[in-house]
């Protein structure tokens, strides 16, 4: 659940009730166009309460991009994880953040983002520091662990957590951002070759009968 922020209590279902409402707001029509005033209507509470809890709109912008991208951050965790061998969890996970990230709503607000960030570089860096850096730090913390399980062989967690989504998408953030149709073949190929690459690099030896 994230972080609450300055303000009297909030009744729990009310403030998810306003990061909802803010996040379709933003991911749909960016962060300038966005207005409080509009997500306190639509989420049947005040300006006042809004401001209350989550101090100004960047800070809003913070939260509402925090929880949508606690649904991939969760697919990191321990429980969540798919049982089989490591080359079927990284497929797994490979498979989650490509989905995630290759959804229409997610590249219309990478979209905006990027253009807004050209004005207003600050909401580039709110953006990259509750979703993408968090994430990474939470894929990181699970290649930790499957470090400590001797499943792999990885100095740098943040750097090869890095790697490894980078492998999984390819030229596909590119194409989808200059509108070109990425065939579900073509996902999986990159998705099954970077799963191969990253053992092939960072497989423990007792575990190289997942490699093969």
């Amino acid at each position: 659940m994230c972080s609450r922020r300055a303000g009297r209590p909030l009744d729990a279902a009310k403030r998810a009730a306003i990061v909802e409402t803010a996040a379709h707001h933003f991911f749909h029509h960016g962060f300038a166009a966005t207005a409080i005033e509009q997500i306190a209507t639509d989420a049947g509470v005040s300006k006042v309460t809004i401001y209350n809890q989550f101090g100004d709109k960047r800070a809003l912008f913070a939260a509402a991009v925090e929880c949508e991208c606690e649904k991939m951050r969760g697919y990191f965790s321990l429980d969540a994880m798919p049982s089989g061998s490591i080359r079927q969890r990284l497929t797994a996970i490979g498979e989650a953040v490509v989905a995630f990230l290759a959804r229409p709503e997610m590249i219309r607000f990478d979209r905006r983002i990027a253009a807004e960030t050209e004005h207003e570089p600050t909401i580039g860096v709110a953006f990259l520091a509750a979703g993408p850096w968090r994430m990474k730090h939470a894929f990181a913390a699970y290649l930790s662990h499957e470090v400590e399980a001797g499943a792999l062989r990885i100095a740098d967690p943040l750097l090869a957590a890095e790697q490894f989504v980078s492998l999984c998408k390819g030229m596909g953030d590119l194409e989808r951002r200059f509108g070109a149709d990425v065939a579900a073949e073509t996902v999986r190929e990159r998705i099954e070759g970077a799963v191969e690459v990253f053992l092939a690099a960072y497989a423990a030896p007792t575990a190289s009968h997942d490699h093969r």
